[in-house]
């Protein structure tokens, strides 16, 4: 009996580190995000699309350091509640050496263009 807990212990232990995790997460704009050529990184920000606003890039990205790969919203708040918040995760990929900037502007809802209301950019180092 023993043994076959051990081995269900050790199978969960294996089958959980077979996922692969991204290779960075930030969201702390006052830190520069460092990140090795080829690899991916991550940039979270709360989000809430049920109201309308919405994150876009601001300006275009520098095709030479870093490229867009997408972006996922996950919810973060209980599944009952109505209008609840979660996250935007904004993944791009690191393609040369170099330094530059991301920036993202959070949108009202708008069927005109529209300033954001916010920004935030972010200072990305390749290696």
């Amino acid at each position: 009996m023993k043994r076959i807990f051990f081995i269900t212990l050790v199978l969960i232990f294996l089958l959980s580190a077979c996922g692969s995790a991204p290779d960075l997460q930030v969201s702390d704009s006052q830190k520069v995000i460092e990140v090795n050529a080829g690899k991916e990184f991550n940039i979270v920000l709360e989000a809430n699309p049920t109201t309308g606003y919405h994150w876009a890039i601001v300006g275009e990205l520098d095709p030479n350091v870093v490229g867009f790969v997408k972006n996922e919203y996950t919810s973060t708040s209980d599944p009952n509640l109505v209008g609840g918040g979660g996250v935007d995760i904004w993944t791009f990929k690191a393609l040369s050496a170099g330094e530059t900037q991301i920036t993202l502007g959070y949108y009202p809802p708008s069927n005109e263009p529209v300033d954001p209301q916010q920004t935030v950019t972010f200072t990305i180092s390749v290696k």
